[in-house]
């Protein structure tokens, strides 16, 4: 890997830093709330008695990184090793946990549609609603299906415990440094917490107005999930009851939605002749066709019951919940049938869940050894299809039943030694009625054929394993061995899409059971933490799309596959105002029947990232924050041309910079992304070939707030 002169400089700048991982967070953590995760086996523990990689995004880290841009994806992007650059979209197409599909939870409740992934699930919560994130790395199936690569787990904020009402009004604008016409958007948020006796209550509500989107030449990125005068409205609310020490009731409800509603167009460009695609203005007298893209108002309500108490060494936590999703998408000519006279199409992932879960938490001293016993059962009903806004059927409603039992444990043996293992048996259903697959057509005479397919109900039943053990008895040096797995049926939709068969029973539609091996360590020696991991995920069946020339369809091809990585991480505090470091990771994969290299849909370029953060007086903070992507070039062109997620991606660079002082109740806010305006296109722009997704990225953009807290 070669580094470019910004590279050089800036590891010069922090010598003390190597690279990174993350069994801890980034950045050492203040013992207390922010060094407890549930996330990993559903019942608080400590970071160091988890023997596999988490990566813990804390509240201040969150606060910091939303100076410089209120998108998820950008700052999972930075923050977490393994996951693979920001796409610079609305969507996380492209955008994988350890070349895998991660799950998206808000407090544990998946926001995903793995029965049809539109990838668009990052994006689903305001950050201003978030405590704090937990990232879990690995297969998994804690949370079911859709967990290949791993969880990550959005924590909603609290009512404070003080007994205060506490509040917050921000306003804050972003635009464009390199041409500033039409690029300025608004930020609004308010929250207000706190405690009434024994009720507590938190309320957040944010709105963003995004203006005109600019790369480094000051043109405006396409229009396909675009960010472009795009509007986006969060409402989350939480009530909490207390009726002694030992049982709460909670009610959580959170409505997202995000329409780009806008005249733009594309200059549709080509990664093979190395033009980019840019947008805009509509020509006078022409109309947009279609709806505006993004999440029609999604929502989520989740009743949860809490008793600590439930018997002799035993809790419960029961809950229920429903969510509804509405994902509208990109009009799109490839969904085209002129014949039928549609000369385009624009679908919609539309998804209905219903879920119960209860989970108890049994713990017991025996003798030297404290023993915890988490064990419960997940019933989920999932109803996803993806209609076209005409009218047509692209896919067809699933109807998905699952029922799991699992059981934990976790082993603390002479406070040194934590061993955990655990079981899970799921227990699902997918019913799919008769359908035909949809003619779509690339041109005149390149048309898929359709086919009318006979339906059924697919029976899934799957037991996963984990075992992990970790060791804690040398003092700054606490080395972990874990094997999880996880049983995927994610985008089952696409699959039925592409169908070449008359009946569903002859699609290959198995589930994948993914086998996870990972070994690492961590530690602190006086001032500097690291932390480093390799892991093996290896599965059976996998999904990749190849080009079928005779339809110009991409069709999905089940293969077993291998991916490898590592990840290692430094963090240095040079004293109490300083704090540097970085992470480092590397991941590659292939389809091992064939020895073939996973493309960028999968697979992204070596990451480097580097940090440091500045505090000179209690008022005045400062950060830089610099990002660099490697080349990944394993494809050849064939006849001068590459084909699907298999373009060559070169290396590039951006640095951020974000600065606020505090004055009084007031704090003022200076955030710049890409403070060199490098002109680049991201990894996903590099290796996709379809038509519009070669966008370049953000150039210098500069977002200016005030926020006033009481």
């Amino acid at each position: 890997m070669k580094l470019s002169p910004l590279a050089v400089a800036l590891t010069s700048l922090a010598a003390p830093v190597a690279f990174a991982n993350e069994s801890t967070p980034v950045a050492p953590v203040n013992v207390g709330i922010e060094r407890l995760i549930i996330s990993g086996s559903r019942i608080p523990e400590q970071l160091d008695e988890v023997p596999s990689s988490v990566t813990l995004i804390d509240s201040d880290t969150l606060l910091k990184d939303m100076t410089v841009s209120a998108e998820l994806q950008n700052l999972l992007a930075f923050r977490v090793p393994g996951m693979s650059p920001s796409t610079g979209t609305s969507s996380n197409a492209g955008q994988t946990l350890r070349g895998r599909k991660a799950l998206v939870l808000i407090d544990g409740v998946p926001q995903s549609t793995p029965l049809r992934n539109g990838s668009l699930d990052i994006r689903t919560l305001d950050i201003n609603a978030i405590e704090r994130v937990e990232v879990i790395k690995g297969a998994t199936s804690v949370y079911g299906n859709g967990a290949a690569g791993g969880i990550i787990n959005y924590i909603t904020k609290k009512p404070s415990a003080d007994g205060k009402m506490h509040g917050l009004l921000g306003v804050s604008s972003r635009f464009s440094a390199v041409k500033f016409e039409d690029s300025a958007g608004g930020r609004l948020e308010a929250a207000l917490d706190g405690n009434i006796n024994d009720f507590g209550y938190v309320i957040s509500a944010s709105r963003d107005e995004y203006g005109l989107q600019r790369d480094a030449e000051g043109d405006v990125p396409g229009a396909i999930y675009g960010l472009s005068e795009t509007t986006s409205d969060n409402l989350f609310s939480k009530f909490r009851y207390d009726f002694d020490d030992e049982q709460s009731l909670q009610l959580t409800y959170n409505y997202f939605a995000a329409a780009q509603d806008t005249d733009l167009v594309d200059v549709t460009g080509s990664v093979n002749s190395g033009t980019k695609t840019y947008a805009i203005r509509r020509p006078a007298g022409s109309s947009a066709k279609g709806e505006p893209q993004g999440p029609d108002g999604n929502q989520n309500l989740v009743l949860k019951y809490e008793h600590l108490a439930l018997f002799e060494h035993t809790a419960l936590s029961l809950d229920a919940y429903s969510q509804t999703i509405d994902n509208v998408f990109f009009y799109s000519q490839d969904l085209s049938n002129p014949s039928e006279g549609f000369d385009g199409g624009q679908s919609i992932i539309l998804s209905k869940k219903q879920g119960a879960r209860a989970n108890f938490s049994s713990g017991f001293e025996l003798g030297s050894t404290a023993l915890d016993l988490i064990y419960g059962v997940d019933y989920l009903e999932d109803v996803s299809s993806q209609p076209l806004v005409d009218g047509r059927v692209w896919v067809p409603e699933m109807d998905m039943q699952n029922l799991a039992f699992y059981l934990q444990t976790k082993w603390v043996i002479a406070d040194d030694w934590v061993l955990k293992g655990g079981v899970r048996r799921d227990d699902m259903s997918v019913a799919v009625d008769d359908y035909q697959t949809l003619k779509l057509c690339n041109s005149a005479k390149i048309c898929s054929n359709p086919l009318q397919v006979k339906g059924g109900t697919m029976e899934f039943d799957a037991t996963t394993y984990n075992l992990g053990l970790r060791y804690n008895g040398i003092e700054g040096f606490s080395p972990f061995i874990s094997f999880s797995q996880g049983s995927d049926v994610s985008d089952l939709g696409l699959l039925l899409r592409s169908a070449t068969v008359n009946d569903i029973t002859k699609i290959q539609t198995q589930a994948s059971l993914i086998d996870n091996y990972e070994a690492g360590f961590s530690g602190d020696w006086q001032a500097l933490h690291y932390a480093a991991a390799i892991y093996l995920s290896q599965s059976e069946l996998g999904t990749r799309t190849v080009l079928n020339p005779a339809t110009g369809i991409y069709e999905p091809v089940r293969a077993p596959q291998e991916i490898r990585g590592y990840e290692l991480e430094l963090a240095y505090r040079a004293d109490d105002a300083l704090l540097v470091g970085g992470n480092y990771s590397y991941v590659e994969g292939k389809d091992t029947d064939k020895d073939i290299y996973l493309d960028g849909q999968a697979i992204t370029p070596p990451k480097l990232t580097l940090f440091m953060d500045w505090d000179p007086s209690e008022a005045l903070s400062l950060s830089l924050n610099w990002l660099y992507v490697g080349d990944r070039e394993r494809f050849a062109p064939v006849n001068g041309k590459y084909s699907g997620s298999q373009g060559p991606v070169s290396s590039y660079d951006v640095l951020n910079l974000a600065a606020s002082y505090k004055l009084s109740d007031w704090q003022f806010s200076l955030g710049v992304e890409n403070l060199l305006n490098e002109d680049y296109y991201s990894a996903r722009s590099q290796a996709f070939t379809f038509a519009g997704y070669n966008t370049k990225g953000l150039g210098t953009t500069v977002n200016l707030g005030v926020k006033w807290s009481f």
